[in-house]
């Protein structure tokens, strides 16, 4: 057997000469045939079904449960988008920041409007309450809801919607109390104490234009000679 393998040529090569092996003798005797895989097995006499264990045939349903994948297979995307663009991102949504001296300044600036007009006692409690604010903002014992509707009451203020900030203003008593409780009060009176000031600003505004309407002169009067 093993001459097969091995190429004529010359026959007076010493003992201890490797053998030269010939492919083509290889393959021409290479081991045990096997049956095509487009051949047809027989089907058994006794009519049970036989499979052979070393092949099967083509498109046979395989016998029990298909081997598990270590990737579950996905549906196919439709469409021209990438999967990467389909795949949610696991990265947090975050939200506008809201800046403490975007809510105190105006609150400060509403207080100084009112010195002068409004009894000093009440000018320092209400001081007093914007300190508490800005402490427990700064120490972030604020939530973002709290932080949220106090922007939009600043807004309102600053406008002189004065019914939409006491609107606010009640809200957060009701919905967060236990932040809001020991400043609050003052946001309140500074709001109460502005609305009295732009009303009374209003009305000065108005007598004063009613004055100078009647002291004006009417052109074209003629004086007797």
């Amino acid at each position: 057997m093993a001459g097969l393998y091995v190429k004529p040529g010359n026959k007076e090569r010493g003992w201890n000469d490797p053998p030269q092996f010939s492919y083509g003798l290889q393959t021409q005797a290479g081991g045990p045939k096997r049956t095509p895989l487009t051949k047809r097995v027989a089907a058994p006499q006794d009519g049970s079904p036989r499979v052979p264990t070393s092949e099967t045939s083509p498109g046979a349903p395989p016998m029990g449960p298909p081997p598990l994948s270590s990737k579950a297979s996905r549906p196919p995307f439709v469409g021209s988008c990438p999967p990467s663009s389909m795949e949610p991102t696991n990265f947090p949504v975050v939200e506008s920041e809201i800046l403490l001296e975007d809510v105190l300044r105006p609150l400060e600036r509403a207080l100084e409007d009112c010195r002068g007009h409004t009894k000093k006692q009440v000018c320092d409690d209400i001081s007093r309450r914007l300190a508490l604010l800005q402490e427990q903002w700064a120490g972030g014992k604020l939530s973002m809801p709290v932080k949220k509707r106090m922007a939009l009451l600043v807004q309102e203020l600053s406008s002189h919607q004065w019914d939409a900030a006491d609107d606010i203003h009640r809200s957060l008593m009701v919905d967060h109390v236990t932040e809001v409780s020991q400043w609050m009060v003052g946001v309140k009176r500074l709001i109460a104490e502005k609305r009295s000031l732009s009303s009374e600003e209003e009305a000065n505004e108005e007598k004063s234009v009613a004055t100078a309407e009647q002291n004006q002169t009417v052109p074209g009067i003629q004086h007797d000679p």
